[in-house]
């Protein structure tokens, strides 16, 4: 997916987002999509293919992304750290992880008054994660 919305970098442009889209992987779907579903009190749509199952969280602007199952999507706790908006304050969503499954690794820390919080957590599936909010 991807490419630059923000014009050509050849050109020294900055790009918008350096983000446009994620997949979270899931071995057991319908239980990684029960997991979002209760921490962020949201429905997911969802599209099964022979091939593949995904789940869509649902946004109206900015980046969005999906949980995913399928050949090739193994849940993992390294590589790449994915932050997930924890809305006006992470606590909210953060406080619901152990109940759906999850574990917390890292409890809501503040980064500094400016750039906000952050927490860290293993999902469902075993996926490590992080949560961002500014309060």
């Amino acid at each position: 997916m991807g490419g630059s919305s923000g014009g050509a970098i050849g050109n020294k442009r900055k790009i918008d987002n350096y983000v446009s889209w994620f997949e979270i992987p899931a071995i057991d779907f319908q239980q990684a999509v029960q997991f979002y579903s209760t921490i962020y009190q949201i429905e997911m749509p969802q599209t099964v293919t022979d091939s593949n199952s995904m789940a869509y969280f649902p946004v109206v602007n900015g980046v969005g992304g999906a949980v995913i199952a399928g050949p090739g999507s193994v849940p993992s706790d390294v590589g790449p750290l994915i932050y997930l908006n924890g809305g006006d304050d992470l606590s909210v969503v953060l406080n619901r992880i152990e109940d759906a499954g999850g574990r917390i690794i890292m409890p809501k820390t503040l980064i500094s008054e400016a750039a906000g919080y952050f927490a860290i957590f293993i999902d469902s599936q075993g996926n490590k994660l992080a949560l961002h909010s500014q309060h």
